[in-house]
């Protein structure tokens, strides 16, 4: 969520990049733990092994970090406490490292998101807490569907929520200095969160980045968002029963500008001789406007007036079209991606028996190495066409530069970031 790890932080981690755990489960897998330290030598992230210990200089930061934390507000004790035995965990350095070198298509990353046996596991879950996701609903206005597509790309349904230690793998992260003062921001929640009682230390487990409970919320959303569903007085998203962690993730989504009965989106088909720069996140018309330009759903029906939409084409032109609303904003504070919120659309769709995506995505492309995705980056920028950043994600700006690029070159301008745009500016 941005209420999530995936929000705030993980948008750096597009899904596109994520390894994969074993068949159910969309969230990063950790790697093996190494003797060796891994260490950040320069800006474009080259990794170097060090063999010179870093326990000892956490130890001297978190000396420099108490005085903080307490004026923060957390207590002597809470502080002490949760920080007794904590070490420097390599293993989190080094999957905050290398998590760029990971690459899937969308195509790919759908294919597990809204896999049949995602589906099916999403439809038991939703039969066997049946009730308490209809007092859900009722209460926030997000459809269970919705809630459960989160709960199932977040941790499979709560089978792998994450077992790290999460005060000691903020500590690291806050420690290392890369993005030291987002850590260090969700560090002193999290021992905030600690102070209020609703855990205790020992069990505030999650994902290697702090990823907490069913639905993966970072510390500073879990402290603005999360309730109390149950009513025993703790806002417990770490239960192996679900009910706040799925309450808590309506209510995020409520917050986020959730609009009942809204799709997220609707597979389009465009017809001939669209124009492409029409396909972007600022151009936004009804439907019926929309209707006007030739585009129909699936069916060749025109799309309900559910509100003000524009075109998404997450693989260009050549792969599936959606025409996607103000919920598809919504879903996108919990992870910026593209892949994510279309993920988490489509897995909804699914179980609440929708179809599968129809149109034939372009299965013979592949996508770029994060090397590429900097090439492409760097070339463009060259050309005249600004990227603004060369950081190897492929966002908005990158998209508008790919854009331009091709206008000026008589493509198609469909801002797909493909193998064949890097291969013509080469």
């Amino acid at each position: 969520m941005r209420a999530a790890y995936l929000a705030l932080t993980l948008s750096v981690l597009a899904p596109a990049t994520w390894a994969e755990a074993p068949t159910t489960s969309l969230r990063p897998v950790t790697r093996p733990d190494a003797s060796a330290v891994v260490h950040l030598t320069n800006v474009t992230q080259t990794v170097a092994v060090v063999n010179a210990p870093t326990n000892a200089g956490l130890q001297d930061w978190l000396t420099t970090y108490r005085p903080r934390a307490l004026t923060a507000g957390v207590s002597a004790s809470t502080f002490d406490r949760a920080f007794a035995g904590v070490t420097y965990n390599s293993t989190v350095i080094k999957r905050d490292r290398n998590q760029s070198e990971f690459t899937k298509t969308i195509w790919e990353y759908l294919d597990s998101a809204a896999s049949d046996a995602r589906v099916r596991n999403g439809k038991a879950a939703l039969q066997k807490h049946k009730a308490k996701l209809a007092k859900i609903e009722r209460h926030y206005g997000v459809e269970k569907e919705v809630v459960a597509a989160v709960w199932g790309l977040e941790s499979a349904y709560g089978t792998f929520r994450g077992s790290t230690p999460v005060i000691g793998a903020l500590a690291t992260l806050a420690y290392d200095g890369r993005r030291g003062a987002f850590f260090e921001g969700q560090l002193t929640a999290a021992l905030q969160i600690l102070q209020n009682g609703d855990v205790g230390a020992a069990k505030m487990t999650g994902s290697w980045a702090g990823a907490m409970g069913h639905t993966q919320f970072i510390p500073t959303s879990y402290l603005s968002y999360a309730v109390d569903f149950t009513g025993d007085g703790k806002r417990d998203i770490w239960s192996d029963d679900p009910s706040d962690a799925l309450a808590s993730t309506a209510a995020y989504l409520k917050n986020s500008g959730w609009v009942t009965g809204q799709p997220w989106g609707v597979e389009v088909q465009l017809p001939d001789g669209f124009d492409y720069t029409l396909a972007n996140r600022e151009t936004r018309k009804m439907p019926s406007e929309w209707a006007r330009v030739g585009i129909r759903d699936m069916n060749g029906s025109k799309v309900a007036n559910h509100g003000k939409a524009s075109i998404l084409l997450p693989a260009g032109g050549q792969g599936a079209a959606f025409m996607i609303f103000s919920n598809f904003d919504a879903i996108e504070t919990y992870n910026t991606a593209d892949a994510y919120v279309v993920g988490v659309g489509h897995l909804s769709d699914r179980l609440a028996d929708g179809p599968k995506i129809q149109a034939a995505w372009p299965r013979q492309d592949r996508a770029l190495s994060y090397a590429e995705r900097v090439e492409l980056q760097e070339r463009l920028t060259e050309a005249g066409f600004d990227t603004q950043k060369i950081d190897g994600k492929i966002g908005p700006l990158t998209i508008n530069a790919v854009r331009e690029y091709q206008l000026s070159q008589g493509m198609d301008a469909d801002g797909y970031a493909s193998l064949r745009v890097l291969k013509a500016l080469r």
